[in-house]
């Protein structure tokens, strides 16, 4: 059975009770990590792992521990590429699915973005963690999980 990675520091928590509960149910190795200690209820499968407050520390841990075929959630663009990159799978806590077609026109756009950004347009940031949000992320959870079975 593949790992779950949990970039645990912007996780939303309404996401991270539907990642406790899948791993809980499939009997799947979860890890959160992140620069502080997450709150997890007592499990047999879930596992915090707290790392240093470095910058990308949370990120760099998760890379070096990524097994090819593990599942990685996150937001983060330029990491989700590096687990790709290792042969992971990566899902967003929104529910989608990034993998080699998509990830580095993806990362291209955050760039430009963050250019705009630093030169003063005001760009907006993303949206709300919404109930169709977390919906689409369950029911993504559950079907990558499913396939693995």
């Amino acid at each position: 059975m593949p790992t779950l990675w949990v970039d645990a520091d912007a996780c939303p928590k309404v996401a991270r009770e539907i990642i406790v509960r899948a791993a809980e149910r499939t009997d799947t190795p979860t890890w959160f990590v992140a620069n502080h200690t997450i709150p997890l209820p007592p499990s047999r499968c879930v596992k915090s792992l707290a790392v240093s407050h470095g910058f990308d520390a949370a990120d760099n841990e998760i890379v070096a521990r990524l097994a090819s075929g593990d599942l990685l959630l996150t937001s983060d663009l330029p990491l989700a590429l590096e687990a790709i990159e290792k042969g992971a799978a990566v899902m967003t806590t929104r529910g989608e699915m990034l993998d080699k077609g998509n990830i580095k026109a993806r990362v291209q756009m955050r760039d430009f973005m963050e250019t705009l950004r630093a030169s003063g347009e005001h760009t907006g940031g993303p949206k709300g963690y919404s109930d169709t949000d977390r919906r689409e992320f369950a029911n993504a959870l559950d079907r990558w999980l499913a396939k693995q079975r």
